[in-house]
């Protein structure tokens, strides 16, 4: 993640959704003015690199989902989603890398009909946490 601005934006969606954790790789700080309650409900986890990460959470069982345009995504609207999702989002500029678009087992992507041709990437993971709790409304 590039933006310490879109990380912020992503904890107040997820804090909202009730997730407990974001794990980011780099340097990550959460802006209280605009991550609100998520400063304090969203625990931020830092590690070096990602597939190490992507390794532990498919040991515990969690189907890891990159949100990714690809010419093998699924539209967002026809997934769905299993309880045990870990979603895997990217640098804003660069996305998933081919080495970590391996590593998952689904990509999913949202539809765009306009320009520019992808949502940023705190909108889009906003967009994908909604689908997600829309699809397990009880929590």
């Amino acid at each position: 993640m590039r933006s310490n601005v879109n990380l912020s934006r992503i904890a107040r969606a997820a804090s909202c959704c009730g997730l407990e954790r974001i794990i980011c790789t780099g340097p990550a700080k959460l802006d209280r003015n605009i991550a609100r309650d998520g400063a304090d409900t969203i625990h931020v986890e830092i590690h070096r690199t990602l597939p190490p990460v992507l390794d532990k959470l498919r040991d515990e069982q969690y189907r890891l989902v990159g949100l990714e345009q690809t010419t093998d995504s699924q539209d967002i609207h026809q997934y769905q989603f299993t309880r045990r999702t870990a979603l895997v989002i990217g640098n804003e500029r660069t996305g998933l890398t081919d080495d970590i678009l391996k590593r998952l087992d689904d990509v999913v992507e949202i539809p765009v009909w306009g320009l520019p041709y992808s949502y940023n990437v705190a909108t889009a993971t906003v967009m994908a946490l909604y689908e997600y709790c829309r699809q397990f409304p009880v929590g």
